[in-house]
């Protein structure tokens, strides 16, 4: 059951990012009114939800009295924007698992999400759905819907902050009009994760932790902007976290496609005590490489997804990934 989508019209912000344009895409084939808006570039050293809330309202308030500034200016226009917006999807972010810990993360990937969330209930739009990663629950052996989060790098924890606060948010507005979207590894043609990984899967360095069956988060944009927009019109209660459905693969099935053979493999406990030296040493320089190991640790040992609210209403996309890497490997 879905709201009537011809006479919606959307807001996405982020547009012009990764999955921000898949998103639009997704939409303009459904011949679905869009806007879209560059995200406001913030800045915030908050460490808490609360401290972030705060500063969330104070950016507003601020906006309202006029300062002057791009991103006051920028708000200004989201608010606008947001006045007219039936659907408001958040796709804006730093997608740096890589780098350090910075304000700009932590406004780009918290403060955003709290400020967008406040503007929209303001403009009483039906529904804001914003975009968070499955790296908040870390590096737990099953990944779920659940408000449990184990964030092991600045990147996922600026996510995770983004989730909090938003709960905060979104606990003062209407039910199910605030929902976070947990996406997982997501691959796109000519994302750069993605050639690193046809690159990796075709090299000798390919391979698994036995017996090679695990399952994988790996996962396409194209059922993730197909999830998104479906979510968004659903008509009934959503609830305020929502996993990325899983689409089958294991992650011998991964590298099978995304390298054009089998992956070699590799002893658990061999793989497993590599794993545990580079996160040590990684830590002692400032978490460096937890990116890059992490991204190893999926390509060994995958990450098992629980069912959850897709599955329960029937909105499972059609799996795509494994096709997207071989076009993507064929197209190198």
């Amino acid at each position: 059951m879905t709201m009537d989508s011809p006479k919606l019209r959307w807001l996405v912000l982020g547009a012009s990012g990764f999955v921000g344009s898949a998103i639009v895409a997704e939409l303009r084939s459904r011949g679905a009114r869009v806007v879209t808006m560059a995200a406001p570039r913030l800045s915030s050293s908050a460490t808490t939800p609360e401290a972030l809330a705060a500063e969330a309202r104070a950016t507003l308030d601020s906006t309202r009295m006029g300062t002057s500034g791009m991103a006051t200016s920028v708000l200004a226009e989201l608010r606008q924007e947001c006045a007219d917006a039936d659907i408001v999807i958040n796709a804006a972010g730093m997608a740096t698992p890589g780098d350090g810990e910075s304000q700009a993360l932590t406004g780009a990937n918290a403060l955003l999400p709290a400020v967008t969330a406040l503007i929209a209930q303001e403009a009483a739009v039906r529904r804001l759905v914003h975009l968070s990663s499955a790296s908040v629950q870390g590096h737990r052996r099953v990944i779920d819907e659940s408000a449990e989060r184990a964030p092991f790098s600045p990147y996922s924890r600026s996510k995770a902050l983004g989730e909090e606060v938003l709960e905060l948010v979104a606990s003062g507005g209407a039910p199910s009009s605030v929902v976070t979207v947990r996406a997982t590894s997501v691959q796109g043609m000519g994302r750069p994760t993605t050639r690193s990984l046809i690159k990796v899967a075709g090299s000798p360095l390919a391979s698994v932790a036995k017996p090679g069956s695990a399952p994988t988060p790996v996962s396409s944009i194209d059922a993730l902007a197909w999830f998104v927009v479906e979510t968004a019109l659903f008509a009934g209660n959503v609830p305020a976290l929502v996993l990325q459905p899983w689409e089958g693969l294991s992650v011998s099935d991964v590298l099978n496609a995304a390298g054009g053979r089998a992956p070699h493999l590799l002893p658990h406990g061999f793989c497993r005590t590599i794993l545990a030296t580079g996160y040590f040493t990684s830590g002692l320089l400032g978490e460096r490489f937890h990116g890059p190991l992490r991204r190893v640790e999926l390509m060994w040992f995958g990450q098992e997804q629980a069912p959850g609210w897709a599955d329960a209403v029937g909105l499972a996309p059609v799996p795509a990934v494994a096709s997207l890497l071989k076009k993507a490997r064929q197209g190198q």
